[in-house]
This record gives structure tokens, sequence and C-alpha cells, in this order.
């Protein structure tokens, strides 16, 4: 893959977390807009890797519930792995 690709596909997933997951509801606020890029490597990393769509989901809900200490959403995670995957 070509550097112009990875930083299209790394942006892409970045506005896909932050537009549609957005687990903490601040989506609405530019200063926070940074807030879910420190899980980018790991979705992107899954995405080249060809995982599907439940490892994706299953790794969101576990940022979800694990290191934000919600309850989750575990199909709302499932929609947004499935649009990673069709990126």
């Amino acid at each position: 893959m070509k550097r112009e690709q990875i930083k299209s596909l790394y942006s892409i997933i970045d506005q896909i977390l932050w537009s549609d997951w957005d687990s903490i509801g601040i989506n609405d606020d530019p200063e926070a807009r940074d807030e879910y890029q420190n899980y980018l490597p790991q979705v992107y990393g899954l995405k080249i890797k060809n995982a599907d769509q439940e490892t994706i989901a299953n790794y969101l809900f576990k940022i979800e519930t694990e290191n934000m200490g919600l309850i989750g959403d575990f199909e709302k995670c499932r929609r947004v792995a499935y649009k990673i995957l069709i990126a």
C-alpha cells in the first residue's frame, strides 16, 4: 500500500470513529477531535490484516466497556465495524 493510500485509509477510519462510533458522545465539540485517535492504530491494524466484522466490533466494545467504563453498545460497534470493513 502506498503512503497516500495509508494516510487516506487512516483518515477515513479516524472519521468513522469520530462520526459514527463516538462512544462518549463528544463529536459536537471540535476541541475533543483527537479523543479517539489513540485507538486508531489498532483499528487500522485490524482493517489491514483483514479482521472480520466481529473482531473489530469486539475490539470497539472492549474499549467502551473496559477502557471507558461504559455499558457499551455492541450493535453500534458492529455497524461501525462494517463501515470500517467497506472503507
